[in-house]
């Protein structure tokens, strides 16, 4: 089965490699993703563009939008991505960077950080951005759900404030980073009631493979599971890890237990495909 990692990282953020070093163990590097990623035979990966000054650190009001990936001094054949939005530097200048960078065919789509930045989905700021991505053809991925930082502010980043951003821009297809979790009920109503909202099942756990096996066999994710019942919406969820949060390939399993097999090739492929559609000249 062909894999795609819809949502991982190749920036360097000081709070990524601490936790490659302290929590996941992997090696996050421009040749450790290849090795890793290899051994998995994952044919693609999709990297969320952020960056960080020494100013601040990530969520960064000083970063340059928009904000690409900058892991080593060359990217792998097999990782393309979406360029990050800094709600804080969207004059007209930053508005015409984004449009040019768009155009690049290793561009895949646009990331926005709802919850790292204190900007809900429907703030005026990001209209600029979905008429690009209407016009380009291009997804849009929020980061919904906890934030992997103290200073997100979570009511931002609550899956519900998608909706009207989906009804709006209908013509633009979205996705949900981490299926909005721990609020997955409600991401799974998102995804059941807007043909252009999906999600991504990435980032639900922060760790190594022991806690992966820990996390699969007790009750810690029923929520989640609760959710994907609920939804029945197994075209409209794509694969992904968040790598260096955890290992590739124990993460596979991990989805895999997680997922009914008769979807597996939607889930972790297919989906992928269809909504990210500038990755098709990639794929072999």
């Amino acid at each position: 089965m062909k894999i795609i990692d819809a949502h991982i990282h190749f920036s360097d953020i000081q709070s990524f490699h601490q936790t490659a070093n302290e929590l996941s163990f992997v090696d996050y590097s421009y040749s450790g993703y290849v090795k890793e990623y290899n051994e998995a035979n994952v044919v693609l990966s999709i990297a969320m563009g952020v960056t960080e000054t020494d100013e601040m650190g990530f969520p960064d009001h000083h970063a340059a939008t928009p904000m690409g990936i900058d892991l080593g001094n060359r990217i792998p054949d097999s990782v393309v991505y979406c360029l990050g939005i800094n709600p804080y530097n969207m004059d007209r200048e930053a508005i015409k960077r984004l449009e040019t960078e768009i155009q690049k065919p290793n561009v895949v789509g646009i990331k926005i950080y709802l919850g790292y930045y204190p900007f809900y989905a429907y703030d005026e700021v990001y209209e600029p951005v979905y008429r690009l991505a209407e016009e380009y053809s291009l997804p849009v991925v929020f980061h919904t759900g906890d934030t992997y930082s103290e200073r997100g502010l979570l009511k931002y980043s609550h899956p519900l404030t998608i909706d009207e951003v989906a009804v709006k821009h209908r013509k633009v297809n979205f996705m949900m980073a981490h299926f909005g979790d721990p609020w997955t009920l409600t991401g799974a109503e998102l995804i059941y009631k807007n043909s252009n909202v999906y999600a991504d099942l990435s980032g639900l756990i922060v760790g190594t493979d022991r806690e992966l096996k820990k996390h699969s066999e007790g009750r810690f994710l029923d929520h989640l599971r609760h959710a994907l019942v609920y939804s029945n919406s197994y075209d409209k969820l794509l694969f992904g890890t968040d790598w260096p949060l955890v290992p590739v390939e124990p993460y596979i399993h991990f989805i895999k237990n997680l997922i009914p097999k008769e979807h597996h090739e939607d889930v972790f492929y297919n989906n992928a495909v269809k909504v990210f559609p500038k990755i098709k000249s990639f794929l072999r």
